[in-house]
């Protein structure tokens, strides 16, 4: 069953591309000179509904769109392009959240998935805060690391993205913000980890081990991050 967030992900995208094709169809039209109510005819609808798909109101069928561009004597493509990646949690991700949770020093504040807006757009699978210090850790969880540049990339990008998250003007000041990423341990993203020690230690600064003592206990979070400006407001 899909989960409020891909449903929200899912609108959201949706209308993206109605209004850029929508913005296609206008150009094209207007290029060869017809009329909206001549293009309609040519593509057997009826001339407002196509002047709501040049707006980007009206969300046809593919077919639709077929028949326009067909008129026009344009292609109509589509294509999918690796962003983020799977939005799919599984179970190993579920039960190493559940464990970094159980584990945690009270005097961080927790925050589940939270939706970053720009420059990046996404989610983050825990932003943890310390009041006290004013730092932010932008925790992403990994049960595997099939695609470790695109999540290198993502990690640093979602992370300076956090002043546009709804929630963070509630924080209070907030000086830096770190990344952190928590992988379960295997064979495979051992060798991984050491394959490509060095992207990560440019990526994820902090030792891992002062990581673990400053979220599991009073030790203060090693300082590598992002400056944010001094506040979250």
């Amino acid at each position: 069953m899909a989960t409020q967030r891909t449903l929200a992900d899912a609108r959201r995208v949706t209308g993206r591309v109605h209004r850029i094709l929508g913005d296609d169809v206008r150009p094209l039209r207007e290029d060869a000179a017809l009329s909206r109510a001549a293009l309609a005819v040519a593509a057997g609808i009826h001339p407002t509904f196509l002047g709501r798909v040049e707006d980007g109101i009206a969300h046809p069928s593919v077919e639709t769109y077929a028949r326009i561009s067909l008129a026009l004597g344009a292609d109509l493509g589509a294509h999918l392009y690796p962003n983020t990646g799977p939005a799919i949690r599984d179970r190993h991700q579920a039960r190493i959240l559940e464990w970094l949770l159980e584990r945690l020093h009270p005097r961080w504040s927790r925050h589940l998935e939270v939706a970053v807006r720009r420059p990046a757009r996404g989610w983050i699978d825990l932003v943890l805060h310390d009041p006290t210090a004013g730092c932010v850790v932008a925790t992403e969880i990994q049960s595997a690391l099939p695609r470790l540049e695109q999540l290198l990339r993502w990690s640093g990008e979602k992370t300076a993205s956090l002043p546009s998250w709804d929630g963070y003007v509630h924080l209070g000041p907030v000086s830096t913000a770190s990344s952190l990423l928590v992988v379960r341990a295997t064979r495979t993203t051992r060798e991984i980890g050491k394959q490509f020690a060095r992207q990560l230690e440019v990526a994820f600064p902090a030792h891992p081990e002062d990581a673990i003592a400053a979220l599991m206990g009073t030790r203060p979070w090693p300082w590598f991050g992002t400056d944010l400006g001094g506040s979250s407001g």
